[in-house]
């Protein structure tokens, strides 16, 4: 058997294991001891992409209620940062990108990473589109602002505006998605190019959809890190993100399939 093959066995197993102890615990007390589905236990810190911290902290959430004995750590900032940041030694347990191309720079530490959501790029403008923007080629004439090439939503970004045939002068050119909404959100800017899932359930910003969109798919990818300080509840929570649950999770934060 493939290492690879190996792997997923093992991620399986513990999916099924997590699932049949949380179904056996519900009627435990503190006296009791621990069914074996809640054997895992300390911190389990995830590197995820900034685009991911809303459906992540209920993904977080719901791990650690069928595993009360972990704590969920999350790090969030853009793909690329993030990448440096484990790159130069900072410890973790899991790494979830916004793109395939950063997680390649990962390959030495990243074990067998695995699509599991997919996004897309609208135009985002505060409240009442003061800006009257209606299109891609209206950017050129408001105040804009984007990720930076380096960050997958910056990349998307010059892919989505280049098959456009639009050149934009950004404002300011941020290090994850949340900064250019932030500035949108708040008024500094008139639009910036954002993920679909940023905008959900959001008042303080409209979206919208630009021609194109559907033609630019940042693919997200998900791994253990090798080395993990908890890999046993790394591979648990990789194999909760790839569950019908986890899933579930990600759709109702406005992510498509992989």
């Amino acid at each position: 058997m493939t290492r690879s093959l190996l792997r997923s066995a093992a991620v399986l197993a513990l999916a099924v294991l997590a699932l049949t102890g949380c179904s056996s615990s519900s009627g435990s007390t503190a006296d009791e001891p621990a069914a074996e589905g809640s054997a895992l236990s300390g911190d389990l810190t995830v590197y995820a992409a900034a685009s991911l911290q809303s459906a992540f902290d209920e993904i977080g959430a719901a791990f650690t209620d069928e595993n009360p004995a972990v704590t969920f750590s999350p790090v969030y900032d853009g793909s690329s940062t993030l990448v440096t940041q484990l790159q130069e030694g900072a410890p973790g347990d899991v790494f979830a990108s916004a793109d395939e191309e950063n997680m390649e720079k990962l390959a030495d530490l990243a074990t067998d990473p695995t699509l599991f959501a997919s996004n897309t790029l609208v135009i985002a403008v505060p409240a009442g589109n003061p800006g009257g923007v209606e299109s891609l080629a209206d950017l050129v004439d408001v105040t804009t602002v984007l990720c930076a090439p380096e960050v997958p939503c910056g990349a998307a970004s010059t892919t989505l505006l280049s098959n456009a045939d639009v050149a934009v002068e950004a404002a300011s050119l941020e290090q994850n998605v949340t900064a250019v909404l932030t500035k949108v959100a708040t008024g500094e800017a008139d639009a910036g190019l954002v993920y679909a899932t940023d905008v959900v359930d959001r008042e303080d910003v409209e979206a919208i959809v630009p021609d194109g969109a559907d033609d630019v798919v940042n693919r997200y990818p998900i791994a253990t890190l090798d080395g993990a300080p908890n890999a046993a509840a790394a591979e648990a929570f990789v194999a909760f993100v790839l569950s019908g649950a986890g899933q579930k999770i990600l759709a109702g934060h406005g992510f498509g399939a992989p």
